[in-house]
C-alpha cells in the first residue's frame, strides 16, 4: 500500500535562512529545491502545504528595504508555481511589526490532519523548536514523521526525537550527539539559487 506524504513548511523560517545564507542579490530556487529533496530522500510529497507572511512596507524605504522586499516577493512567488502546494499567507501586527496566525495555523494542520487520517508520513521543514508538541501527538497518532533543516536553521532539539536530514549547500560540520539521529546532504549552492536582476 502507497503511503501518503505531507511536506509541511515553516516558510518564514525558510526565507530568513535562504536569505541569510544567498544574500540580498540571490534566493532559493524553491521548486528546484524541492525536487532535489524527494530525489535525495526518496520520496515524493502528495502535499506541500506553505506558511509565511510577506514583510510589512516600512513608511520610509530604504535601498536595503527595497531590495529586500523584492527578494521576498519573488522567493513567494517561485514557491506558488508548484501545483500541490497550498499557500497560506498569515499576516503581520501593525503595532509590532510581528507574524500573527502562521505558527499556530502550521501546528494545528499537522494535528488535525493526524487525526483525520489524512497523510501516513509528514515532513516538517523548519529550525524552530516551537512545533514539537504537535509532531509529537502526529507520532502518538501513529504518523511517521522526519525533519528537514537548512544548515543555518536546525531543529536541535527534534533531532534527538526524528529522523533529521540537514541540507547544505557550502561544507558544513555539525558536532551532534550520538543520541541525535542526523544526516547532512550536501547539494551545490549554484545550482539552486536564482538572481533577483
Amino acid at each position: 500500500m502507497k503511503i501518503k506524504t505531507y511536506l509541511f513548511i515553516d516558510g518564514s523560517n525558510l526565507y530568513a535562512g535562504q536569505y541569510d545564507l544567498f544574500g540580498p542579490e540571490n534566493y532559493l530556487d524553491f521548486s528546484k529545491f524541492i525536487g532535489e529533496v524527494e530525489k535525495r530522500l526518496k520520496v515524493k510529497f502528495y502535499k506541500i502545504f506553505f506558511y509565511a507572511s510577506y514583510s510589512p512596507k516600512p513608511k520610509y524605504l530604504t535601498q536595503k528595504a527595497k531590495q529586500y522586499l523584492k527578494n521576498e516577493a519573488l522567493f513567494y512567488r517561485n514557491v506558488k508555481t508548484l501545483d500541490n502546494l497550498t499557500f497560506f499567507n498569515g499576516y503581520r501586527s501593525k503595532t509590532s511589526g510581528k507574524e500573527k496566525e502562521v505558527d499556530v495555523k502550521l501546528a494545528v494542520d499537522i494535528v488535525n490532519f493526524a487525526h483525520l487520517r489524512r497523510y501516513d508520513q509528514a515532513f516538517l521543514l523548519s529550525g524552530d523548536a516551537d512545533f514539537l508538541h504537535a509532531l509529537f501527538v502526529a507520532k502518538e497518532l501513529r504518523k511517521q514523521v522526519e525533519i528537514i533543516c537548512l544548515q543555518n536553521k536546525i531543529l536541535h532539539k527534534a533531532a534527538y526525537y526524528f529522523k533529521t536530514t540537514i541540507f547544505a549547500f557550502e561544507k558544513f560540520v555539525y558536532n551532534q550527539s550520538p543520541k541525535q539521529k542526523i544526516k547532512i546532504l550536501t547539494i551545490p549552492k549554484n545550482s539552486f539559487i536564482k538572481s533577483i536582476k
